[in-house]
């Protein structure tokens, strides 16, 4: 069995990562904000511990269209903002076991605060 590492999130800053709407974190980035940063199993979305889950499946684990996505990440941003005293540590959500390419998913973030550590290349 492969284990995936992801990077390690400067401490006091939110790790950010793709989940699904059943709020099952299973593999992943989610399995890692479970077992690391307090992701609470069946929650999909949202501020959970030191984690903020931004769905790219849906209930039966099938991937989001880039709209719906769209429109999590969109969510994710006004949360930020609004939140300006937390840093958020930001995966590559979407581009793993949902399937996307990063350049379908960074522009998404374009909008990002600067509270927000975006993936290499994600900001420009």
């Amino acid at each position: 069995m492969t284990v995936i590492q992801f990077p390690t999130p400067p401490t006091g800053t939110i790790f950010v990562f793709g989940s699904n709407l059943a709020g099952r974190h299973g593999k992943g980035a989610a399995l890692t904000a479970v077992r690391r940063h307090g992701a609470i199993p069946g929650q999909g979305e949202g501020l959970q511990g030191q984690s903020y889950g931004i769905p790219t499946k849906d209930e039966r684990i099938a991937t989001l269209s880039l709209d719906r996505i769209e429109w999590h990440v969109i969510r994710f941003v006004e949360f930020a903002i609004d939140n300006p005293q937390l840093r958020f540590f930001v995966t590559r959500i979407g581009c793993g076991l949902a399937g996307y390419d990063d350049d379908e998913i960074a522009p998404f973030f374009k909008d990002a605060p600067e509270n927000c550590m975006l993936p290499a290349g994600w900001r420009s």
